[in-house]
């Protein structure tokens, strides 16, 4: 059954977006544009319309911020924001949101407007719990939001098996109704430049090799392991941080004084803690001598996508759905990483930090193995992730949803 126009729900939408979801939205809405009509319903105040692609922004009800704890301001603005979104009146056949944040609201308009209702999970709650240090004991609230949706939606699409796999752990979901769609990339916006403006204007030396850590402060992307590992590493290397928008106070507090403690042991530590544009990360990930991911948690990790387009290797930890992006001794090197039972601490820190700075060393030690890394990085992404080709594929699912209920 065709499909005419489809709704996406999302918190971060351009241009606000400071994450992998974000990113993922932005392309997937474009791409799916070049298909059918698409209406974007996000938080912020966007409004406009340009060909098939209708982008709308809500902001939180104001009476969520009154007399009530700082911390559940977050959650209850979003379930505020939801309501907004899903009884506006719709007219699109399939309603598909992303993240905790928006899923109640694709919950309910799936029900008040009798469509379809689709849900990609981009990280699950209960394998993040240091969310609570954010949320408080609103934390109970978003895990309860996800839970309800993804049990009440029609399909659920993982953007890697593993995260597949947790779906089915944490939450139960039946195996017919969860699909495998990866995230993607612009692999005519993301691609080598020999552009080096950006980094000459941070400090940092173009003819020298350097790693890169590219993401938020926050546990789950595990820059302090990242920042701990910096003695081991080669001091010929420049360390780039383009690291900012901390979870926490706690941690932001952390990585300021690990940051410190590592520029009193060696120099060529830049610390970019502010937003930079797309355009000057880009920047930053073709002249990069190796990336780094060293996340604890990581249901897909786009970034190291992005880096493999702009023909860059990549080290990065051997969690979730990153051995399904960067392939070992081919476009990078995965650093095994146990972790504490029933959290997401290192079972050995010291040995984590460790290996991440010998697979650096091992790449930047090595000018003809991280070429060769990036060229196949370069090609694995034009094979694998195009947008083109995962909007083929969503469609394809919104069809069979809407087909399945029309002979319901």
């Amino acid at each position: 059954m065709s499909i005419n126009k489809v709704a996406l729900f999302t918190n971060e939408y351009p241009p606000h977006v400071y994450g992998g979801a974000g990113v993922h939205v932005e392309y997937l809405s474009r791409a799916l544009a070049e298909l059918v009509a698409v209406e974007v319903r996000c938080f912020g105040e966007q409004d406009y319309t340009e060909g098939n692609l209708t982008v709308r922004g809500y902001q939180p009800w104001e009476e969520m911020s009154h007399n009530t704890d700082s911390r559940f301001t977050g959650a209850l603005g979003a379930f505020s924001r939801s309501l907004a979104m899903a009884k506006d009146t719709l007219d699109a056949d399939v309603v598909h949101c992303h993240t905790w944040y928006t899923q109640m609201g694709g919950l309910l308009a799936g029900k008040l407007w009798d469509i379809p209702f689709v849900l990609t999970t981009h990280s699950l709650e209960p394998l993040r719990p240091w969310k609570a240090e954010q949320l408080g004991p609103a934390y109970h609230l978003s895990s309860w939001m996800e839970r309800t949706a993804i049990q009440g939606a029609d399909a659920v699409i993982a953007v890697s098996r593993e995260t597949r796999k947790d779906v089915f752990d944490h939450f139960g979901a039946a195996e017919t109704k969860t699909h495998v769609i990866h995230n993607g990339i612009d692999l005519d916006e993301y691609r080598p430049t020999d552009e080096t403006d950006a980094l000459e204007r941070y400090g940092v030396d173009p003819a020298k090799p350097f790693v890169l850590f590219v993401g938020r402060i926050t546990r789950q992307k595990g820059i302090i392991h990242l920042v701990d590992a910096i003695p081991d590493i080669d001091p010929r290397i420049q360390v780039v941080l383009l690291a900012g928008a901390p979870d926490t106070v706690h941690i932001a507090r952390e990585m300021k004084e690990r940051v410190a403690r590592a520029r009193e042991q060696r120099a060529g530590i830049t610390w970019v803690d502010e937003m930079v544009s797309r355009r000057d990360v880009i920047q930053f990930y073709s002249h990069a001598t190796v990336f780094a991911c060293p996340s604890v948690y990581e249901p897909f990790g786009i970034i190291n996508l992005e880096a493999m387009a702009c023909e860059t290797p990549v080290v990065a930890s051997r969690v979730g759905g990153i051995p399904e992006v960067v392939v070992p001794d081919e476009t990078g090197v995965l650093v095994d990483l146990e972790l504490e039972p029933g959290t997401f601490s290192p079972k050995e820190p010291e040995a984590f930090s460790h290996g991440l700075a010998a697979g650096i060393n091992r790449i930047a030690g090595d000018r003809s193995l991280a070429k060769r890394m990036g060229e196949a990085g370069r090609k694995r992404a034009e094979e694998q992730f195009s947008w083109r080709a995962i909007a083929k594929k969503t469609l394809e699912l919104y069809e069979a949803l809407a087909e399945r209920r029309a002979g319901g």
